[in-house]
């Protein structure tokens, strides 16, 4: 949800899922594959008649399905996924991608009808009141004991069960900003007052590794090779993932605290930037094209939105030369190779972590947006005082997670 959207409510619904893991028995093994079945059936259907939309596929497809034995509902998810799916392929051809012709590989069920939670169990119906009844793990069992939450859907593969869940949150109300510079070895998060780095280091290390390895395979069957490369794929996403998520965690736990809105930069289409013939070698390349900059903003988005917190986004226009330009004078950073990352300012005589500028100047063109919406709502008195004109704060104390480093201001010696 846009921030703009969120200074007209006082409230707002909050999605997140829960996983765990599981062990399925063959009734819900058949039907994983029955619903897989329906998806395909229904992606036939849909590529004869050059049909991708819910309306037009439902009326197409839903008789086509009944000679499957399965909980009714099920039939019109399957249909919905397959929607998706068709419109996703659209999509892509508008755009001018080659397009294989689709279908779902891997068996799942999917549905927001039918189902409901029974002490430690979930009731999941199969048809003809048949149900099967899936034992909740003591973590997911601990989440749904809340009260305000509500479970909206369930997602079952072979092995892993997924609870949708939601809950109503009431929007902070915030006195500040603070920026988020996305960096392939690090996460920047400040203002004016405090800035802090989070190392992701380790995220290339996990990367360069998985490489590696998956380069060394020599088997010449492509079947194997794909599956060993799927499964070391899976364990560097998980990995990363982990990573991203204790920064991320802290990032908001540290704004919900100092009541502070997180500012995002637009950085769509990057990865253009690191492309053959582009003049970088291929450790660059690779390096870049797997940094995981969209992870990072998903799981800020969704953590500050179940926190309450709003999320404002900038468009390219808005943050252009967020990293050049200092923030104490306003003019633009010089650059010196021999100082790495590191910017200095001729007026100010200052020597600039150039991740920290970009954070700093996000938290500042963030406020400003922030103060324009109180203002076109008549809110402006009082409320937060403008950013205007140079920052009367003597910057910049920099943090390092986990241990700390001295000001900004100070250069090198």
């Amino acid at each position: 949800m846009k921030y703009s959207d969120l200074c007209h409510k006082n409230s707002l619904l909050a999605v997140k899922s829960v996983k765990q893991s599981y062990q399925p028995s063959q009734r819900v093994k058949a039907m994983l594959e029955i619903f897989r079945c329906m998806v395909n059936d229904s992606i036939k259907i849909g590529l004869e008649t050059d049909s991708s939309s819910m309306k037009r596929l439902s009326t197409l497809s839903y008789r086509q399905l009944k000679k499957y034995r399965c909980y009714s509902a099920y039939r019109l998810t399957a249909i919905s996924k397959a929607a998706g799916i068709l419109a996703s392929r659209k999509k892509s051809l508008r755009r001018g991608r080659p397009t294989k012709t689709p279908f779902m590989s891997n068996a799942v069920l999917v549905s927001c009808y039918g189902f409901k939670i029974e002490g430690k169990k979930l009731r999941v119906p199969l048809g003809d009141r048949d149900f099967e009844h899936i034992p909740l793990n003591p973590h997911t069992v601990r989440i749904l004991s809340d009260p305000s939450l509500k479970v909206r859907s369930f997602t079952l593969t072979e092995s892993i069960l997924s609870l949708c869940i939601s809950k109503e949150v009431a929007v902070v109300e915030v006195t500040g900003t603070i920026g988020i510079d996305r960096n392939l070895r690090n996460l920047t998060a400040g203002n004016l007052d405090r800035v802090t780095q989070y190392d992701l280091s380790d995220t290339l290390k996990i990367v360069d590794a998985t490489r590696r390895v998956i380069a060394s395979f020599k088997r010449d069957d492509d079947r194997i090779r794909e599956r060993l490369a799927s499964k070391y794929g899976s364990r560097r996403h998980n990995r990363t993932q982990h990573i991203l998520h204790k920064a991320t965690k802290r990032i908001v736990a540290d704004a919900l605290e100092r009541k502070e809105a997180i500012v995002l930069e637009n950085i769509e289409g990057i990865r253009g930037l690191y492309r053959r013939s582009n003049g970088q070698g291929p450790r660059r390349r690779n390096r870049m094209n797997g940094w995981s900059y969209g992870e990072a903003q998903r799981q800020l988005e969704y953590k500050a939105t179940w926190a309450g917190l709003p999320v404002i986004h900038l468009s390219k226009s808005e943050t252009r030369g967020s990293s050049v330009t200092c923030p104490q004078c306003g003019e633009r950073l010089q650059e010196d190779r021999r100082l790495k990352r590191k910017l200095w300012c001729q007026n100010c005589r200052s020597i600039m972590d150039r991740d920290v500028v970009a954070a700093i100047n996000l938290s500042r063109r963030g406020r400003l947006r922030f103060d324009r919406s109180l203002a076109h709502r008549g809110l402006q008195g009082g409320t937060i005082e403008a950013v205007k004109g140079n920052p009367t704060n003597a910057v910049i104390l920099r943090v390092d997670v986990p241990k700390s480093s001295p000001s900004l201001n100070q250069p090198k010696t």
